[in-house]
């Protein structure tokens, strides 16, 4: 009689050969799962998915419209993820979804940011009273009004036409602050990404900017010795130098904090986090028109603003920026002057006479002794009939 302990091996054959026909039976789908699928066919009106079950799959047609330009690059034989929507629809057909298992990917996406709080890039799609509608990946995420950063805000405007209509297509950066697939809600916000906004705009804007370039800015602060504008991503400053060609006695006489002003960039410091601006460089050059307004031998109309012991500065009428040099030389042919206070004070008009024009070191030079030479009686004369035909 043999042992009861003892194995069977035509049991233990025949159980070998039942787990291996158990691995040959391909699953089915269930509604809701998601599935590795290889294009089987492809038609005008349906792709059929081998999802490895008795039957293939079908993706019907109104989903190949939302595939667009991207089916005309589908393949047989190419792998594709798929959503079961229903193992058995009124044809007997698996039913799957290319989109839906795109969503539900989005969707994980959109809890790992929100775990993460790492900021991500998003599209405008479009806006309604309460704010921003946002693209992420196949999701539609919403942006408040109260999430909008201050400055998108205050860029576009105060009513929600004025604000949005002009945004769609832009991307944004953002955060992901509350997530909930079953009711489809996607919230996100511009505000509580303003710290790495700020941090990622300023790194490109160092990498991008060079002496030379014009930007649009906005004062931001009025000091001293200059104004502080903001450009978008970084703040640069204007020294009071580099402010305008005019003489001013503060910054604040000609600009204003929230001021919208034209900038061009002098330097780049990344290192130091410094750019140097200027805004009179935009400006013409007053001394660069002194060549075609004034012309040697011409009469002038001045103001004396300053005395030296080498000479006289005076302001030519109805220029604030030029001023001329009298030297002490010209003063006078007839007798020695010791000290222009002899013969001019600070505040009075006079008339002179140009004998040299220098605009590449911004010198003009200007005589007392040469208004009544004889030398210049016919230009003189040419001068005062045109300003008479002129009249």
């Amino acid at each position: 009689m043999g042992s009861t302990d003892e194995t069977n091996p035509n049991t233990e054959a025949a159980g070998e050969s039942w787990f291996q026909e158990e691995d040959l039976i391909p699953s089915m789908p269930q509604r809701g799962e998601l599935r590795n699928g290889v294009i089987a066919s492809i038609s005008p009106s349906e792709i059929f998915v081998d999802v490895s079950a008795k039957s293939e799959g079908i993706i019907p047609k109104d989903e190949l419209e939302w595939l667009g330009d991207e089916l005309s690059e589908m393949k047989v034989g190419q792998e594709v993820r798929v959503f079961v929507v229903d193992t058995e629809d009124r044809n007997g057909n698996i039913l799957l979804s290319i989109r839906k298992a795109r969503e539900l990917a989005d969707w994980e996406v959109a809890e790992k940011l929100l775990a993460s709080q790492e900021v991500f890039s998003g599209t405008i799609g479009g806006h309604n009273k309460g704010g921003l509608i946002v693209t992420v990946g196949q999701l539609r995420g919403f942006i408040p009004a109260s999430q909008i950063s201050a400055d998108r805000r205050r860029l576009y405007g105060q009513s929600p036409n004025t604000k949005w209509n002009t945004m769609n297509g832009e991307s944004i950066m953002c955060k992901v602050v509350e997530v909930d697939a079953r009711r489809n809600r996607l919230i996100l916000s511009e505000r509580a990404a303003g710290k790495e906004i700020r941090a990622i705009r300023k790194e490109q804007m160092f990498t991008e900017l060079e002496p030379g370039k014009v930007l649009d800015g906005r004062v931001i602060s009025v000091a001293d010795f200059g104004i502080f504008v903001s450009l978008g991503g970084a703040d640069g400053l204007v020294h009071v130098s580099e402010l305008t060609w005019e003489p001013i006695a503060h910054p604040s006489e000609k600009f204003k904090v929230g001021q919208q002003v034209k900038v061009e960039v002098l330097s780049v410091d990344a290192e130091h986090d410094r750019i140097a601006l200027s805004t009179k460089r935009l400006e013409q050059d007053p001394w660069q028109a002194l060549a075609s307004n004034y012309k040697l031998g011409q009469l002038v109309r001045v103001q004396i603003t300053r005395l030296t012991n080498f000479g006289a500065f005076a302001r030519l009428a109805g220029n604030e920026v030029i001023e001329g040099l009298v030297h002490i030389s010209e003063l006078s042919g007839s007798k020695r002057i010791n000290h222009p206070k002899e013969v001019l004070k600070v505040g009075q008009e006079v008339t002179l006479r140009v004998i040299k024009i220098d605009p590449e070191n911004r010198r003009i030079g200007l005589s007392l002794k040469e208004v009544e030479s004889p030398k210049y009686a016919e230009q003189d004369m040419a001068f005062y009939l045109e300003q008479g035909d002129s009249e």
